[in-house]
């Protein structure tokens, strides 16, 4: 590779050429860099080749290597208004034959002449239908190719690279030495990418194909909308006003409201010296109204928080904003597909203040003609508390009146946990009927993509800013109307998994608990989804136990534990109770492994507790052992030959023989076998029971060890506590696969038998309270354990308050889960619904610029007519393409819809 790439800095294959393969004249030595093949020409003929291409790079063989030289050095013209190689009768040379057009590859000196014939058009006329975009209207002496702007437009959307850097980068191209003497046309350059910004919006948005003057474009006119999202008269149903009450939710608005303080701008240049070119025709307020209320209101007062100390708020006035015209832009956002509203961007003047903010919030829902709203703010629970009086205050043409409409105030999920409990519950998106598994954090999003373009946007004047970033605002719509079709079917088919996963979790969980709590239960939250007036059933309604009150309760049930280990007379031992103290043996076998574990070098006392507790153990085996060769004398042989050294062994070490750890051709009585396995699913279902409860003792010390010890000797003595508790829970853990290994073993040969179905292997993973998450589980995703699903609520659970409270939360947090991820199967479909309707409602709408007949000229009917046709096709293929997508993940979901019952919750 690099042998062939220095080799064509010769003449390669055309080094013995000797005659101009057009002319034959002798000698060629010119070769043109941008023409496929690196034929070699004459001048005259190369200059005659390129009458269509103008802006190639030509270089010229010296006799020792090649060299470049402009095709105007060389005697090229370029003459506007005929076609190439027409003579023009009457031409006019460019002022000072000084003309540079900038393109792709370079920065080019060209020779060019306007033509003045009696037909003619003006100089800017002629340039652009050569597509050469001219830098001004009169005498124009430079000039960028739409081949270049259109590859500058689009690199800055995706890279965000600066104009300055771009330039810089083709004028290398031009002269990487630096040492030429070359025209600099960056300011000129600059003012060209603008226009041709603010150009693209007009065209794109069908400003062109209307009959109105472009001064009177309305306000927003030029925003890409959200096809998603509900739009009357476009893409909502017939009759959607009237929806039965539970689905008016289906034809809501979900707004996310943010600000960001990276956008800033600084102290350079004033409105009045550069203004917008379309102010407020797109995502910006329109500025002159706005600063008119700004400066009619008084400064707010400083409003003390009642949640959180929220940086939002308390940063409104800050000294970081010297040196500074603007701290940044507020933003109203579609909370559901991330795009950002028409009027819904404003400038901060001054931090984050609420007046500011309702402004921007109102100017975008002053067109809105729907009944339901869910607004998300990180700051909500304080900012919605005197809305509606602060939005009495705004200019008429902002006026929004709430009768008769619905509104939701919430959080964003990932800003929640920074609020205080109330505000967690009251303000969730988790909690909160209608809202799918919206999240609020549409914005941030955003912002991440934004956010390179601060390191430009914040020199520019006031206009040039605006105009940018509402060129960057439309091209990240447009990317994610793109994007809704894998989007949206990828939404739909996790969220049709995990309707079904929680919705199984939630029925599971009603099948543990007593009708008539759940009657009690359900009529609870359903009146405070009604109007949040009742108290909040996702918050604890009684004292959670302290570490003393663990500490007694688990001592009382270690004392009941101990009971357990009263001696036997085998004499009287009967199968039943012979298999039963067997299981008890094994329990205490686990206990006294786990306390030798536990027992250090130097703890002499208590080592002579556990010393003693292995006696008094071995002596109960023995007993046992005595009594169990009545009823299985086959373990005779078998604890013979497993027991062949002199070595002592350890009581806890002993095999006892029980049925299921018999090898599979030992004779054993088959009613021995089944009493082992009645007795074994009790014993599973038993330490299922204590686990659940230890488990949640276990909580319960972690909240309380994290609200109310401070220090280290509080936290140690905590940490102790709660390692206490843990070996208590290794036990029961033990205990429980122990028994289930043993009903394993018996399965094969009690063959009549079946395994409990609320009996499963016990992972790791499933040894958690009810309100603990897994690692990268969140609220709106947990699973509870099964072992919350697999048992009713015993009569001792009943007793217990506190369980019966973290109980009953836990359950309408599972209904909330089941019915979020039953909503958002419901809210895609409508979605995806509402997308196509309003491709068809956009294809029938450029199909009727199609047919405007007030243009003068038929070409530029002609060219009108194309565009808006073309524009039209986009859209129809767009939908094509979406529906494509969708018809798989649809049919499944209609499928299952009208096969499967109502959902229970």
């Amino acid at each position: 590779y690099l042998q062939e790439m220095i080799r064509l800095e010769g003449r390669g294959s055309h080094m013995h050429d000797k005659e101009c393969p057009r002319c034959q004249s002798p000698d060629p030595r010119y070769r043109c860099v941008d023409c496929h093949g690196g034929i070699l020409y004459c001048e005259g003929c190369m200059v005659e080749k390129h009458n269509e291409a103008p802006l190639h790079r030509i270089k010229v063989w010296n006799g020792t290597f090649f060299e470049p030289k402009s095709l105007k050095a060389m005697g090229l013209r370029v003459q506007l208004g005929h076609p190439p190689g027409v003579h023009c009768n009457n031409p006019k040379q460019a002022y000072a034959d000084d003309f540079v057009v900038i393109d792709t590859h370079g920065v080019h000196q060209v020779g060019v002449d306007f033509c003045q014939c009696e037909t003619t058009h003006n100089d800017y006329q002629q340039l652009l239908r050569a597509e050469w975009f001219p830098a001004s209207v009169s005498d124009p002496k430079t000039a960028a190719t739409f081949r270049v702007l259109e590859s500058f437009h689009l690199l800055s959307l995706e890279s965000k690279s600066s104009a300055y850097e771009f330039y810089r980068s083709i004028s290398r191209a031009t002269d990487n030495l630096g040492i030429l003497e070359k025209k600099d046309r960056y300011d000129n350059f600059l003012v060209m990418v603008r226009q041709w910004r603010h150009l693209k919006m007009l065209k794109r948005t069908g400003r062109g194909h209307v009959s109105e003057d472009l001064e009177e474009t309305p306000e927003g006119a030029c925003a890409v909308q959200c096809p998603a999202c509900p739009h009357p008269e476009k893409n909502l149903p017939d009759g959607w006003q009237s929806a039965p009450p539970h689905k008016q939710w289906l034809y809501g608005l979900f707004l996310a409201i943010d600000a960001n303080f990276r956008l800033k701008r600084k102290a350079v240049s004033r409105e009045e010296l550069d203004p917008s070119f379309g102010d407020g025709w797109a995502y910006f307020v329109k500025e002159q109204p706005f600063q008119d209320w700004l400066a009619s209101q008084p400064d707010p007062p400083h409003a003390r928080s009642s949640c959180s100390n929220h940086k939002a708020v308390n940063m409104a006035n800050t000294k970081f904003a010297r040196g500074l015209a603007v701290t940044g832009v507020g933003t109203v956002d579609c909370a559901r597909h991330n795009m950002k509203l028409p009027c819904g961007v404003g400038n901060l003047i001054a931090g984050e203040r609420y007046n500011v903010m309702d402004y921007i919030l109102f100017s975008t829902l002053r067109w809105a003609q729907l009944r339901v709203f869910k607004i998300s703010y990180d700051i909500c629970c304080q900012w919605f508390k005197n809305l509606w009086a602060r939005a009495a205050k705004l200019p008429e043409h902002l006026a929004f009146s709430p009768f008769g409409r619905i509104f939701h105030f919430l959080v964003p999920k990932f800003h929640l946990p920074a609020h205080i409990l109330s505000c967690r519950t009251r303000f969730s998106f988790n909690f909160t009927p209608g809202v799918g598994r919206t999240d609020g954090e549409a914005p941030e999003r955003g912002w991440a993509n934004i956010n390179p373009v601060a390191s430009s946007t914040k020199e520019m004047g006031p206009g040039h800013r605006k105009d940018t970033l509402n060129d960057f605002f439309g091209d990240w719509n447009w990317k994610k109307t793109t994007g809704l079709g894998l989007e949206l079917n990828r939404k739909l088919s996790v969220a049709f998994v995990k309707r079904a996963d929680h919705q199984e979790d939630f029925m599971d969980m009603e099948r543990t608990l007593p009708q008539p709590r759940l009657v009690e239960w359900r009529k609870d939250v359903e009146a405070w989804e009604n109007g949040q007036t009742e108290p909040n059933p996702f918050e604890s309604r009684v004292q959670k136990p302290t570490q003393l009150s663990v500490r007694l309760e688990l001592a009382k049930r270690e004392a009941k534990e101990l009971a357990k280990g009263m001696p036997i007379t085998h004499s009287e031992i009967t199968r039943g109770v012979l298999i039963a103290a067997g299981i008890d043996i094994e329990d205490l076998q686990r206990r006294l492994r786990a306390e030798r574990r536990s027992v250090g070098q130097n703890a002499v006392d208590h080592q002579v507790k556990v010393q003693n507790r292995a006696n008094t153990l071995q002596i109960r085996i023995e007993n046992w052992t005595k009594a169990q060769v009545l009823h299985m004398p086959s373990v005779v042989m078998l604890r013979s030959s497993r027991h062949t050294s002199s070595k002592p062994v350890n009581p806890e070490s002993i095999t006892l023989f029980l049925p299921s750890q018999l090898p599979p051709r030992a004779t054993c009585d088959l009613k021995l076998r089944e009493i082992e396995w009645d007795l074994r699913v009790s014993q599973a279902h038993d330490a299922l029971s204590d686990l659940r409860q230890t488990l949640q003792y276990r909580y319960y010390l972690y909240k309380d060890k994290d609200r109310n010890s401070r220090g280290q000797g509080a936290n140690t003595r905590a940490l102790n506590i709660i390692e206490s508790v843990n070996s208590k829970i290794k036990g029961y853990q033990d205990t429980y696969r122990d028994a289930y290994g043993a009903l394993l073993l018996l399965k094969p040969i009690l063959r009549k038998h079946s395994l409990p179905s609320e009996l499963r292997a016990l992972r790791d993973a499933d040894v958690r309270a009810m309100p603990e998450e897994l690692d990268g589980e969140t609220e709106g995703k947990r699973r509870i354990s099964w072992i919350w699903l697999a048992l009713p609520l015993d009569p001792y659970d009943e007793n217990d308050p506190v369980l019966i409270d973290t109980i009953r939360v836990e359950w309408c947090k599972a209904r909330a889960r089941a019915m979020r991820w039953t909503e958002e199967v419901e809210l895609l479909v409508e979605e995806m619904r509402r997308t196509i309707a309003f491709f068809k409602w956009q294809t029938e709408w450029w199909v009727s610029y199609s047919d405007r007949k007030t243009l003068a000229a038929p070409e530029d009917e002609e060219g009108s007519r194309a565009y808006a046709l073309r524009q039209a096709n986009s859209r129809r293929a767009l939908a094509l393409s979406f529906t494509s997508k969708w018809t798989k993940s649809l049919a499944v979901i209609h499928g299952h819809n009208s096969t499967s019952k109502e959902a229970h919750c």
